[in-house]
């Protein structure tokens, strides 16, 4: 391969790595100042030690979480609710978008038309809470994952993905005896993996990190996914703050509170899933994440 070693070219390069590198320092910092601040003690993070490294290295958050069994009870629920919530939206989107894609779908216009609709107008939060109330599904996990196991946009991302398979592969399938079903899963699926891959990533992310749906639909603080906890330990962090502010609390007894502390390392352990998983996907990630742009 030539390689153009003009002036311009050069400085192209050293924009573009200079870009990156910026881009790269903002993503990482914050990541390594959440493991920091969860690793350093409360005194010297709240006295402004903190910034990259741990300062007064101690695990006494993670003891304390651990301990307290909220923060490993909640992250089982979110567990579940990710693993069971991925498993049935990509059953049904995957099957929704093939039977779309398929040409021979007796008002296929239509149906298509009717599922755009819902990506504009919907019930609103009421009538929502109320739907899922009068199905019995209040306050069961089916509540968190059944209302928002399809999203549409990722539905007509796989119908494009579906649609650029080869006609051809279909019609000797056919000729061999094969129905729809064993197509879709024995030849379509498989030639697909990139944007099945890519789609239930975007379908788990969604899951783990979800925490609105909880707060509607979940009266019972024991199946609270992890995001709640959080998003409770949050609130009481805000309130000591605000508690300082008034004259309540003093700041000696800030700095010594471990609130703080416990709030990074259930942020930190919160992300920390999403990391580990994305390395032994990333081949079929870059390559599916330009699904949107290369298939219309």
């Amino acid at each position: 391969m030539i390689r153009d070693q003009s002036l311009s070219s050069k400085l192209l390069d050293i924009v573009v790595h200079a870009v990156m590198i910026v881009v790269l320092i903002a993503t990482i910092y914050p990541v390594l100042y959440v493991l920091s601040a969860s690793l350093s003690s409360p005194t010297a993070f709240n006295m402004g030690k903190v910034s990259l490294f741990p300062v007064d290295f101690t695990l006494k958050a993670y003891l304390l979480i651990w301990e307290a069994q909220t923060v490993p009870h909640s992250f089982l629920n979110s567990v579940i609710y990710t693993t069971l919530g991925t498993a049935i939206s990509m059953l049904l989107t995957t099957s929704l978008a093939y039977a779309l894609s398929r040409k021979k779908l007796t008002l296929r216009r239509f149906y298509m038309v009717f599922i755009l609709i819902t990506m504009f107008f919907n019930g609103g939060m009421i009538s929502n809470f109320l739907l899922v109330k009068n199905l019995g599904m209040y306050d069961t996990i089916w509540a968190i994952v059944l209302p928002t196991a399809v999203s549409t946009y990722y539905l007509i991302i796989m119908r494009s993905y579906f649609q650029a398979v080869p006609e051809e592969l279909n019609e000797s399938a056919y000729l061999d005896g094969a129905n729809d079903l064993v197509i879709f899963f024995r030849i379509t699926l498989p030639l697909s993996m990139a944007a099945l891959v890519t789609i239930g990533l975007f379908y788990a992310v969604n899951y783990w990190n979800a925490w609105f749906s909880s707060l509607l639909y979940l009266k019972d603080t024991d199946k609270y996914p992890l995001q709640m906890v959080l998003r409770s330990i949050i609130i009481r962090s805000e309130l000591l703050m605000q508690s300082i502010k008034a004259g309540e609390v003093s700041a000696n007894e800030m700095a010594s509170t471990d609130i703080t502390s416990i709030k990074y390392a259930t942020l930190f352990v919160s992300i920390g899933p999403m990391m580990i998983l994305y390395p032994f996907i990333q081949k079929y990630f870059v390559k599916g994440v330009m699904i949107g742009s290369l298939k219309g």
